[in-house]
């Protein structure tokens, strides 16, 4: 029932709307981050500390982002539509948006959720709460086994990799940052691909 009223609303909102949707959402989350911050942190620099430019440290999270992708583009093959049907959000957002679009809004994401998540969360609890956390915010796929199983496990392992790097906040936004770039255009060809075959059926 939920995920009817779900679709239903996802139906009445323009792909416009959506996209303005998930940037007031990352602004929102981003101011939460600069008051916690104020309380969390003693000094600017231990935040400032976490900001670790290393190339190295980026190209692992960048890898990483690539074999979250990988595997889940072969589970998109194996698995029916079905197992990734979110409400048609994801299709909705990334179908409508160009190259620099997906790379903009994939960048925001990234971005003021790992500083929240990872940088302000993790760094003064543990990743077991900071991944819970970060599934739990994601309410469009509550309901969904397949989809919460999944961003569960994602979350756990962008935690990792976070406790793996000495609290890198640059690894992690890059690891973020590419499984959304990635993922967005793989939907976003996706929907191209159904709408030409849609087109071709018609004919």
């Amino acid at each position: 029932m939920e995920r009817f009223r779900q679709s239903e609303i996802i139906k009445q909102l323009t792909a416009k709307q959506l996209i303005q949707q998930v940037y007031y959402t990352q602004l929102a989350l981003l101011t939460i981050s600069f008051f916690l911050g104020i309380f969390l942190f003693d000094r600017f620099s231990s935040f400032a500390d976490l900001w670790k430019f290393d190339l190295r440290l980026i190209v692992f999270g960048v890898l990483n982002g690539v074999a979250v992708v990988l595997l889940d583009v072969i589970m998109m093959k194996i698995l029916p539509d079905r197992f990734y049907d979110d409400g048609g959000i994801n299709k909705k957002i990334f179908s409508n948006l160009t190259g620099g679009g997906i790379f903009l809004i994939s960048l925001a994401i990234a971005f003021c959720e790992e500083i929240l998540f990872r940088g302000l969360v993790q760094t003064h609890t543990n990743w077991w709460i900071a991944g819970i956390i970060f599934a739990a915010i994601h309410i469009r796929y509550w309901g969904h086994w397949y989809l919460i199983v999944n961003i569960f496990l994602l979350s756990f392992w962008i935690s990792g990799i976070y406790e793996l790097t000495g609290h890198s906040i640059t690894a992690v936004i890059s690891m973020h940052f590419t499984i959304d770039f990635l993922l967005g255009l793989v939907i976003r060809k996706k929907a191209k691909n159904e709408q030409k075959e849609g087109m071709s059926n018609e004919n």
